[in-house]
């Protein structure tokens, strides 16, 4: 386990060229390892220690205990309410006096491993779209130019190979641009699909959760219905029926503790202000590039606090003069190389976007 989670640690290393945003990095890449690293937390506490003890007397423990991990366990939700000790001996856990309809079942901790790591393979579906997508492009253009360590010649010959490749293939990178946003798109939808799903996994009861275990802390003590053992239950109720020696079907009802939903309600509780932070800054960084496409006012100034050694003047003038795809670029080279260079170089990039009109006019 420890060797499994030392290498999806490699995922979270700091890349030295970055064609993405800060908060479609925590989706693709913080999250994935987040949710990887909880289905193999709860796999190995599923499987090294005892997910289920049952209490049931006349019959052996181990098939009790692995029928009803199988089988699912249950609840009566308005024993929650009924104070523990006195009217019922613990939360939920209570007799249904033949109201089978009444009873709430649990039926998912036998899945949350294997959801979990779905979760994480699609948090990462984005991620690889980019990836082939953008086939090392930044990278080719900023040719080693992240670091002033090189000659002076070395550079400008660089530089000019930059120029010459960015006016060949002027108004040609409109799909690099598209696709990008398209996957951070992607990212708030998987988001929202992600939430309504574990909502719908756990009965419509995670949506909530959260606020329900905030507001836990002032609900005064004797009304206090603890959300997460309502969600999570750590003693069920199994029945389990066998035949008696003359052929009568006896009934064997068992309490059941539940050491695992320890680890879920935690692992949960985290999933859910994470999922709800991630969507708000997803949510914001769609409509930021919305903004980007619909107002081309906002390009320049952007470009401008992406480089502080860029003048206004100079970024003004060089987003007149490209569209979307092709200010994308330098927007993104900004970010990955040297300040210094890419100053001179968008500069004098300036200047021959500006001989290039001239002469075709």
């Amino acid at each position: 386990m420890y060797k499994l989670l030392g290498d999806l640690g490699r995922y979270l290393k700091w890349q030295e060229i970055t064609t993405d945003s800060m908060a479609f990095r925590l989706h693709n890449h913080f999250t994935t390892v987040l949710l990887f690293t909880c289905s193999v937390v709860i796999t190995a506490t599923q499987y090294v220690g005892n997910p289920i003890s049952c209490i049931v007397q006349g019959l052996p423990t181990h098939p009790i205990n692995t029928y009803c991990w199988i089988t699912s366990t249950f609840t009566m939700p308005d024993a929650f309410n009924r104070q523990v000790g006195l009217e019922v001996a613990h939360p939920g856990v209570a007799n249904d006096f033949g109201d089978v309809d009444a009873r709430k079942y649990y039926t998912y901790y036998q899945w949350v491993c294997f959801v979990l790591f779905f979760q994480a393979v699609l948090c990462y579906i984005p991620q690889w779209l980019w990836n082939m997508w953008e086939g090392g492009l930044i990278g080719s253009l900023v040719m080693g130019m992240n670091h002033c360590l090189e000659c002076k010649d070395s550079i400008e010959a660089k530089t000019n190979m930059l120029m010459d490749y960015l006016i060949l293939y002027k108004k040609t990178h409109s799909t690099y641009v598209y696709r990008y946003f398209a996957c951070e798109v992607l990212c708030l939808v998987n988001i929202f699909a992600q939430l309504y799903l574990m909502n719908r996994f756990f009965d419509g009861e995670f949506l909530s959760y959260g606020l329900r275990v905030l507001q836990f802390s002032d609900i005064p003590q004797e009304e206090r219905i603890d959300p997460m053992v309502y969600v999570f239950p750590r003693v069920t109720k199994c029945i389990f029926h066998k035949y008696g020696a003359s052929g009568t079907i006896q009934r064997h009802d068992s309490l059941c503790i539940l050491p695992l939903n320890i680890v879920n309600e935690k692992t949960y509780i985290f999933i859910w202000f994470w999922f709800t932070i991630l969507s708000i800054l997803l949510l914001g960084l769609v409509v930021y590039r919305a903004a980007i496409i619909f107002a081309p006012v906002v390009r320049p100034r952007l470009l401008h606090l992406s480089s502080r050694f860029v003048n206004k003047d100079t970024c003004n003038s060089i987003c007149k003069k490209v569209e979307l795809g092709d200010w994308w670029i330098l927007y993104v080279l900004s970010t990955n190389m040297d300040a210094k260079i890419y100053c001179s170089f968008l500069e004098e990039f300036t200047k021959r976007m500006s001989d290039t009109l001239t002469i075709s006019a």
